[in-house]
């Protein structure tokens, strides 16, 4: 234990615009700042972007007129960024990201599975916003100096792209290294510049829409609407749970849950919704659009603009698309020092950076349709992602009687459990039912689902819906609710390693105290409840503070 009052590691803090010194630990009390309205922007920034438009457009092709795409898009945007917004309230309850949280649930050792999980859902994620950034910067050069990055037909050269892709790149992980404070200072600037733009390029396209036409697509029947909601909630907030609380965490203990909930939920939302609409309107124009955008979700659309507005637009599209990859790849590094891996996130992040060079070169020369490949990623990672998150808002229950004690992430006999088989095996369960019963239009990764389905179910409305996603988050959910609360198989947290006096509870007010994972109790709190170092901290490995872990 430290020598400090209280039993605080002494760290230095994180400053805003310096690179930052919280990793996987718990954010110090002293170190949180801000109001809920804070998150509004970073969502707003990660998803304001003319791919939304594309989305629209995706959602359509399911099969569904202009009314449904819209109807059943809103519906599926409201409610998984509801539920990333349930999950982003864990941040400032305990100061943690939200897959370090998940050991309270599934244990320090057992949660390597849903870090693993979250890292390669933000991993994937980043390859699409680098590879559309670098695309697109590419199509800039190609169409303003035509004969020195162009070829035939007017497509950039590979060198314009690979060379794109290396500046975005570099530019990216740059930023993601200076960590949260500057990530938060840059994506408020970059929301209102995307913002603007964005309205100015709807001024550009909603001309194009021929409104006679709108009411020519044929109704999806209920199976294909609800595969349109599903769809649009795998495209923006499933994919998003495993981060809900990175951003979060930094705010005051006590910060209301409603706050966090409505400005995630609604910075999420609110852009998507918006280029869903303009999207679906485009589409139900022009048939032929769906086709374009298939191969090219944002060149499409550009192509409607004239050069002197396509130019500035370009280059916003470029800098939207790297602040989501900023924050993305910001997450991800914490994901990765969540499967336990010892390392700083300066390391992580560069391990990240070699892991998206290899997906971007399957996405750019190995896979023929960006469709396919976007859409069999956005399937894998929702049921992945969405039946882990399903558990933990269930947990959420269970934490909150202990009052968020966040000594439950450190494993047995420091307060918290190497393994609760609980919630691994309802995770192990959902997660194989859900690939199980969905389908890849990518034939790479159509290997690994749909198993469970007949030839005849998978060309049906169950393999088009893609409704596995929903059963596996219902059915992880509720097998942990079962085992937990009505069999009453209860893992309770196992404190027996630490001193006496301290394995009893921490009263809800406990103070996080400094970076290093210390909690210490107020001045009035009972004698028997005192400070607790925890074992693995994002600079330590867990062998030089668990005795039990180096055996």
């Amino acid at each position: 234990m430290s020598d400090n009052a209280a039993g605080a590691i002494g760290t230095p803090t994180s400053s805003t615009m310096g690179v930052e010194a919280n990793g996987i630990n718990p954010v110090p009390d002293a170190e949180r700042r801000g109001k809920p309205s804070g998150l509004f922007p970073v969502w707003f920034s990660w998803n304001v972007s003319i791919l939304g438009v594309s989305y629209g457009i995706f959602i359509f092709t399911l099969g569904l007129n202009v009314w449904q795409t819209i109807i059943a898009g809103t519906l599926g945007y409201l409610i998984s960024a509801a539920l990333v917004g349930l999950i982003a309230v864990g941040g400032p309850r305990t100061g943690l990201p939200t897959l370090v949280q998940t050991r309270f649930a599934f244990g320090s050792k057992g949660n390597f599975l849903p870090a693993f999980f979250g890292y390669l859902s933000n991993t994937g994620w980043q390859v699409t916003s680098i590879t559309l950034a670098s695309t697109t910067g590419a199509n800039l050069f190609a169409k303003v100096w035509p004969s020195l990055f162009a070829g035939d037909g007017g497509a950039p050269t590979v060198p314009t792209t690979v060379g794109w892709f290396i500046v975005v790149l570099a530019v990216t992980m740059t930023a993601a290294v200076f960590g949260h404070g500057f990530i938060l200072a840059i994506e408020v600037w970059i929301a209102w510049i995307t913002g603007v733009m964005t309205i100015a390029f709807l001024f550009f396209v909603l001309p194009e829409v021929k409104w006679g036409q709108l009411g020519t697509a044929q109704a999806g029947d209920p199976f294909v609407f609800v595969g349109g909601i599903i769809m649009a909630m795998t495209i923006v907030g499933i994919g998003f749970i495993n981060s809900g609380g990175d951003f979060s965490r930094y705010l005051p203990r006590k910060t209301h849950a409603r706050g966090v909930i409505g400005a995630t939920t609604f910075g999420i939302a609110v852009p998507v919704i918006a280029m869903l609409v303009v999207g679906a309107l485009l589409v139900g124009s022009d048939a032929k659009l769906g086709e374009a955008a298939a191969n090219d979700p944002i060149g499409a659309l550009t192509s409607l603009l004239p050069m002197w507005f396509f130019i500035p637009f370009s280059i916003v599209i470029v800098l939207s698309l790297v602040s989501a990859a900023t924050t993305g790849i910001y997450s991800s590094g914490l994901a990765l020092m969540a499967v336990g891996f010892p390392l700083r996130r300066s390391v992580t992040t560069a391990i990240n950076a070699l892991l998206i060079a290899a997906g971007a070169f399957y996405l750019l020369f190995i896979s023929t349709s960006f469709l396919a490949t976007f859409q069999s990623f956005l399937s894998l990672i929702a049921v992945l992602m969405g039946t882990m998150g399903g558990i933990q808002l269930v947990d959420f229950i269970r934490q909150r009687r202990l009052n968020w004690d966040i000594r439950m992430i450190n494993g047995s006999g420091f307060g918290g459990r190497d393994w609760r088989w609980t919630a691994f095996v309802s995770l192990i369960i959902g997660t194989i039912v859900g690939l199980g019963t969905v389908t890849s239009a990518d034939p790479n990764f159509a290997h690994i689902t749909g198993f469970f389905l007949t030839q005849e179910a998978r060309e049906g409305v169950i393999g088009a819906s893609n409704i596995g996603v929903i059963g596996a988050m219902v059915l992880g959910a509720a097998l942990y609710a079962l085992l937990t609360f009505a069999f009453k198989v209860d893992l309770p947290p196992d404190r027996s390693k630490l001193p006496a006096s301290e394995q009893g509870d921490l009263p809800a007010d406990a103070e996080i105290l400094a970076v290093g994972v210390a909690v210490a109790a107020p001045a009035d709190a009972p004698a028997d409840v005192v400070a607790t170092e925890a074992p693995g901290t994002a600079e330590t490995p867990e062998a030089e503070l668990d005795p039990e872990a180096a055996r």
